[in-house]
This record gives structure tokens, sequence and C-alpha cells, in this order.
């Protein structure tokens, strides 16, 4: 996971429009900086969806801050080890925190620590790309973006351009194996050739929204005998996806980002390319930024940054803080730079009567 410092970012210039964002990765994870982040800082676990633009909007919030104040510092810990060594834990998220935790990967991980495991002398805040209504009581969602989850082909493979959900829907649950069993697309005359369908892992915020939005919204489809698990979401440099009969989820601001330039070896678009859903495509043209007809169908989805109700609505200096950062009129939802940010990495910003609403459970 990674966490933002400013010192660290010296070197880039902040963000005051699309073009001005940093190219690349826009962090490093805490435990490789010389200090922890304070004990009073805020910190965040979570979903991977939008861990990259949480890392970039806050090394961008701390340079705002300036060098030298005493106010609270934004830090976001990545999902999984983003230096490839695979460890599984993380020593402290901050001065005086619990020790060792072990990294949270995906909403639901990072919500049920919010609520259940840890206080704020470890985790403040968590990333989530969802909300089914069933989250812990006491916490209040915060939404700040919008996210389109469509899914990708391999560039040269047989896929066609375009699949209907009743399509998705019966390649995932096994009854279409098959590319010549697709009849619904006009002009497409799919060959003989076995489907090679993908989902990530089942922690996977990506993985149980795409197989709620096929199955009509309501439950997540049960996949198939033939569906495989296991690549990591949003990464289509896995060798798997060599094979010209691959599909898999994939989340349109992340790709966006990718070709935006926000990417890593692994953490790129690799071999895939994604495509539309029910003849709506998750892109608007040459610009490549997220399509709003896309992103209001059954397949757009809301993200969120999730808190301790009573802290959030509290009067301590961390409570404070997480208005100034997060609330209605917090730098996120009111900030030049942050809006250059959600844009760069994909993101469809929100009108400003919509960034800050809360849901509380």
């Amino acid at each position: 996971m990674r966490s933002i410092a400013a010192k660290l970012f010296a070197t880039l210039a902040i963000a005051t429009s699309l073009a001005t964002v940093a190219v690349g990765q826009a962090s490093a994870d805490p435990n490789i900086l010389p200090t922890l982040p304070a004990a009073q800082d805020i910190v965040g676990v979570g979903s991977k969806n939008t861990q990259l633009v949480l890392d970039q909007l806050s090394a961008d919030y701390n340079s705002f801050l300036g060098a030298g104040s005493t106010l609270p510092h934004l830090y976001s810990w990545d999902a999984t080890d983003p230096t490839g060594g695979g460890s599984t834990t993380i020593a402290n998220t901050k001065t005086g925190s619990a020790s060792n935790i072990p990294r949270l990967n995906g909403s639901s991980a990072g919500t049920n620590a919010l609520a259940f495991s840890f206080t704020n002398t470890t985790v403040d805040f968590a990333r989530s790309s969802k909300y089914t209504g069933g989250e812990p009581t006491g916490l209040s969602l915060v939404w700040f973006a919008k996210d389109g989850l469509a899914w990708a082909g391999s560039k040269t493979g047989n896929a066609p351009a375009n699949l209907t959900t009743a399509d998705l829907k019966g390649i995932y649950a096994g009854t279409i194996l098959n590319w010549n069993q697709i009849t619904d697309i006009p002009g497409y005359v799919g060959p003989n050739a076995t489907i090679k369908a993908y989902l990530p892992p089942t922690t996977s915020d990506t993985r149980s929204f795409f197989l709620t939005a096929i199955n009509g919204g309501v439950t997540p489809l049960i996949p198939g005998a033939t569906i495989i698990t296991g690549p990591e979401e949003d990464e289509g440099t896995n060798a798997v996806f060599s094979d010209p009969n691959v599909i898999f989820p994939y989340s349109a601001a992340h790709y966006i980002g990718q070709l935006n330039g926000h990417k890593t070896t692994t953490d790129d678009i690799g071999n895939l390319s994604i495509r539309s859903v029910n003849g709506t495509s998750p892109l608007t043209g040459t610009t490549s930024t997220l399509n709003p007809a896309f992103t209001a169908s059954a397949y757009g989805r809301r993200v969120y940054n999730v808190f301790r109700t009573s802290e959030y609505n509290g009067t301590t200096t961390q409570s404070t803080a997480l208005l100034a950062i997060f609330g209605s009129t917090g730098w996120i939802c009111s900030n030049a730079t942050a809006t250059a940010d959600l844009k760069s990495y994909g993101f469809q910003v929100l009108p400003p009567a919509a960034c800050g609403t809360i849901t509380t459970t």
C-alpha cells in the first residue's frame, strides 16, 4: 500500500489541470519512509479500485498544507504490497498504531476493520467502491467520484467489441462457453473457440459489483464451474491474458488512468482492451474520459471514503481534518488540484451538490 508524503514529491508539480497531473505512481509505501505518519494524521486502507487516486490526492493535499504545517496530513495504504515483496502485513500504519496488522484488500476488509478491529490510533478511513446497505452500523460513506465497470478482452482476440448483459451473464454462469454461441451482436460471427472467462480474487470489489450488475443488480451471480479466479483486478499484464479468448471485468476509470500513464510494470493494460456493454462504450471519443451514459447505467458505481460517524461529526483535531479534506466543501470536493487528480485517474467528477454526500449506516 502506498502512503503519500509531500517531501517525496518535491520534483512533481502540483496539478492544476488534467495536463499537469504527474504521470506514474504517486507514492511510496509508508513502511519505507524515514518516519511513520504522526499519530494525529489521517490514515486510510481498503479498496484497490481507488488506492492510486487517493495516493495522488494525499500527495497533493500534503503539499497544499505546506512545509512545516502542524495540521493532520493524509496517507493511504495500498491494498497489496507495492514493493513486490509480497508482504501481507503492515508493521505500523502510524505512530502508536496496532502492530503487524493485515493488509486490508477490498472495501469490506477496510470497512470491517474500521468498524470492528481498530480505533483512530490505527485507521481513520476506508476506501470503498461499493454500498450494499449491509455495512456495519455507525459508519458514514462519503461519496467523492464515480466509476464505470465494464469488461475487457484480448486486443487481437476473438471477443466482440460489445456484449449484452445477457451475454455476460451467460458467460459467467457457464451457459455460454463458446464464442459461436454469441448470436445477438449485429455483424459478429463468433469463431468456434472456448471462452476463457476470468474473475479477480473473491475479496475484490470489482468482482462482487460486476457479478451483481450482470445478475440484475440485486445479488451477485454465482459463477459457473468453468470460471477462473485469480488475476488481480484491473491489471492486464498477467500472462493468462495473452490468450485470444479471454474476458475479464475492468474498471473504466482505472483503464483511463493507465492510459494517462498511472501504471507500473504489472499495473497496466497489457494485452487487454476495454469493451462496450449493451452497445454503450465506457469511454468517450478520443479523449478517453468516462462516458456519462455508461456511468448512468447499471454499470456505473459510486466510490466512497468511509468514516466512523461519531468521528466524522466530532470536534477533535482529527474530526476537523476529516471535514476539511473529505466534506462537501472540503479540499477534495472544492480544490482545482483535486479535480484534476480525479480526472487524470479516470474518475467522473461530481457536481458540487453531490460531492461529499453522506450515506449513514
